[in-house]
This record gives structure tokens, C-alpha cells and sequence, in this order.
């Protein structure tokens, strides 16, 4: 059984394995697919990376204070996920980007975390 406490999760590492990982999968997907869905995969790279960040943020809010953060923040979380929305709408439709590509980039920061989980696995042993 996996003991969280034992694995120290690395916000800084975190954004750098995704920045790695976007890159990556830029270049990789401008040499396979083309520009567009080049594009399409950092705009989906960009918003899965300014995603984790703000769930950073709210952890810390949260964990600092140890009470829920306001309405306020409570709005912004919903109405982010609106904007992605139409981020995502926009990219498929005016870029003509593919989905999958599309969701591949939005899928950057989950591959992240978990490489932090691996490195802080191996790094515990």
C-alpha cells in the first residue's frame, strides 16, 4: 500500500515535467500530425498547465488557513472549467485542430503528477 506521506509532491517539479512534457509533445506532434494540431496540443498543454497551477493555489489556500476559500473562489472554479470549455470549443473549430490531440495536451499535467509520484516513489526507497 502506498503511503502518501511519504512521498513530498514537488510543485516546481511538477510544472517542469509538464513544460518538458509539452514541449515534447509540440515538437512531437508537429513532425507527425502538422501546425495545427501542433496547436491544438500546446493550447491543451497551456490550459492542463494553468489548471494544476490554480489547484496548487486553492491547496495552499486551503491547507494555510485550514478553512474553505470563499464564494469567490468557489465561482472561479466553476467558471474556469467554462472557459476551457470554450477554449477547447474554439481551438477544434477555428484552428480545425484534432480532438485527440487536443486532449492529449489537456492530458500534460496528469502525466506530470504522475512522474512526481514515480521520482518521489523511488526517491522514498
Amino acid at each position: 500500500m502506498l503511503d502518501i506521506n511519504l512521498i513530498d509532491i514537488n510543485k516546481t517539479r511538477i510544472t517542469r515535467f509538464a513544460a518538458a512534457l509539452g514541449v515534447a509533445g509540440v515538437v512531437a506532434t508537429l513532425a507527425l500530425r502538422g501546425p495545427r494540431d501542433a496547436a491544438g496540443f500546446l493550447i491543451g498543454a497551456l490550459l492542463s498547465m494553468i489548471t494544476v497551477r490554480s489547484w496548487f493555489n486553492l491547496a495552499e489556500a486551503i491547507g494555510a488557513s485550514g478553512k474553505l476559500p470563499s464564494a469567490g473562489s468557489a465561482l472561479f472554479l466553476v467558471v474556469r472549467y467554462l472557459l476551457i470549455a470554450g477554449a477547447v470549443y474554439a481551438t477544434i473549430n477555428v484552428l480545425r485542430s484534432s480532438p485527440a490531440t487536443l486532449i492529449l495536451g489537456l492530458l500534460v499535467s496528469f502525466a506530470a503528477v504522475l512522474l512526481e509520484l514515480l521520482f518521489g516513489l523511488r526517491a522514498s526507497t
